[in-house]
């Protein structure tokens, strides 16, 4: 109940921390138009009339993920997209469960911080500071255990225990976006230019060319 309560005062003071900033921006971009008669689309999400609202705006049941993959492990996430009322909340949420040794592998949420607890198992956890610094600073944690991440940084977590793990995720942006960097960088569409990744990884050409013909599972 403590460790419950820790995390619901840590997730709240996140979400709060969402208004005190000029408001982030919701998708990739947003591209401006002159003529208004042709630009309906905003920022977010056009609200319909609060008269219309029911409790299942507001609802959504997480169901277990299924962690049959490569990765051993399965992201549910619930953002504005899955409970329409989270819109220009700033807050969303999601489930990670992890097989044994499974990896919810190096990504970055472009548009939140992360605050993360351990429901169950024993996860490794990470994540690697800007340039030119690029340091990993890094945690166990056990059940009922809080991590956060800081927006935009690449993380990562391992289960590094003897069974399956569950881990809850609150994130301060109702859209926050991921990046699984090997598959951006491997397996973006249409694929990067080999002298690039090459050249940026000091790597041979034929190390770069098995890497883009990988299947790149995701995992979200």
């Amino acid at each position: 109940m403590k460790t419950t309560y820790l995390f619901v005062t840590a997730f709240l003071a996140l979400a709060s921390c969402a208004f005190a900033f000029d408001p982030s921006p919701l998708q990739d971009f947003c591209v401006a138009i002159n003529d208004t008669k042709n630009g309906v689309f905003v920022n977010g999400k056009v609200c319909k009339d609060p008269k219309l609202a029911t409790p299942n705006d507001f609802f959504f049941s997480v169901k277990e993920g299924n962690t049959s993959n490569p990765l051993g492990s399965k992201v549910t996430p619930v953002t504005v997209n899955d409970i329409l009322g989270l819109n220009t909340l700033g807050i969303s949420l999601a489930r990670i469960d992890f097989a044994s040794r499974g990896l919810n592998p190096p990504h970055t949420h472009p548009r939140a911080t992360e605050i993360l607890i351990v429901l169950e198992g024993t996860l490794y956890v990470g994540f690697v500071t800007s340039n030119p610094e690029n340091r990993l600073i890094t945690k166990v944690l056990n059940k009922g255990d809080v991590f956060v991440f800081p927006i935009g940084l690449i993380h990562f977590q391992l289960n590094v225990g003897y069974g399956n793990a569950v881990a809850i995720a609150g994130l301060s942006s109702q859209n926050p976006g991921v990046i699984t960097i090997a598959n951006a960088v491997f397996g973006s569409n249409p694929k990067i230019s080999s002298e690039v990744l090459t050249k940026a990884f000091q790597v041979d050409n034929n190390i770069v060319d098995n890497l883009q013909k990988q299947f790149w599972v995701d995992n979200n």
